[in-house]
């Protein structure tokens, strides 16, 4: 009896677990369905989720009809770049916050992650003021300089790091280690499940943005995908057959990311959450 009411409350799960699947799934496999249709059949009803007559020139026209091979390229820069720096700039400033002793550290690791907090919106133009004094705005080297700390990335990391038993530390300082050679031949090593969890975040993050590069870059040749899709839009017609296959191939990197790292992500983010 109690095996078989197990089995309906496992079905259950399953089943509402599906459902909640397909809801979610449901805009992307509409985007996908539209990607291969005219402009006129894009909210036609009823929806039509196969198209008899899928338009895949539309996966052809949207390299032609702009520049998209350029901004795939600025993207790919810009999104690498930036998740390097952010990995590495992030373990460093967690291991010194979990793992170094010095007056203060609790103190200012608080005022640190307390920015997170703070909307973009309230210091995007002393920012972007800032950037302009220096000659930074309408440069991808600036794009990159203010993306490249995220409190975000050292607290997820800090708490990985304080799971890390300080008596393997300890010995590794016995051997004779400075905290850097422990830095990059212990810590670095055992923390590939968080690295890899703030390397899709980072990445995806970089990736969509749309209000970053849209404030700091005014040439065309500095553009990535999302502002690249926006010429799609224009002021009284929308190619919505265009924009759907752009946002389709604008996801295929993503993807591939997240399939590459997947198998740490769920492990990063678990064992991020067991101490701190």
């Amino acid at each position: 009896m109690v095996y078989k009411e197990n089995i309906k409350k496992h079905l259950a799960i399953y089943i509402g677990l599906t459902i909640i699947t397909l809801l979610t799934l449901l805009p992307l496999i509409w985007m996908l369905s539209s990607s291969l249709k005219h402009d006129a059949d894009v909210f036609s009803l009823p929806i039509q989720w196969i198209p008899l007559n899928p338009v895949w020139n539309n996966f052809i026209e949207i390299w032609q009809k702009i520049n998209f091979a350029l901004f795939t390229f600025n993207s790919f820069k810009l999104s690498i770049i930036v998740t390097i720096i952010q990995v590495l700039t992030s373990s460093f400033a967690a291991y010194g916050f979990a793992k170094c002793e010095f007056k203060g550290r609790d103190i200012l690791f608080f005022i640190y992650v307390a920015s997170i907090a703070i909307p973009w919106q309230v210091y995007m133009l002393p920012q972007y003021v800032m950037m302009g004094k220096m000659g930074l705005t309408n440069t991808h080297t600036g794009y990159i300089l203010m993306q490249s700390f995220i409190a975000f990335g050292v607290f997820l990391i800090r708490q990985f790091y304080i799971s890390i038993p300080n008596e393997l530390l300890n010995a590794a300082r016995i051997d004779g280690l400075t905290e850097y050679g422990i830095y990059f031949r212990i810590i670095l090593p055992l923390s590939k499940p968080v690295i890899a969890t703030l390397t899709i975040f980072s990445f995806v993050t970089i990736w969509n943005d749309f209000m970053g590069p849209m404030i700091y870059f005014d040439s065309i040749g500095l553009r990535t995908i999302p502002l690249g899709i926006r010429m799609f839009l224009g002021q009284y017609s929308t190619e919505y057959g265009l924009v759907m296959a752009a946002s389709v191939v604008s996801l295929i990197p993503v993807f591939i990311v997240f399939l590459f790292f997947q198998r740490f992500f769920v492990q990063g983010i678990a064992t991020s959450g067991l101490k701190g």
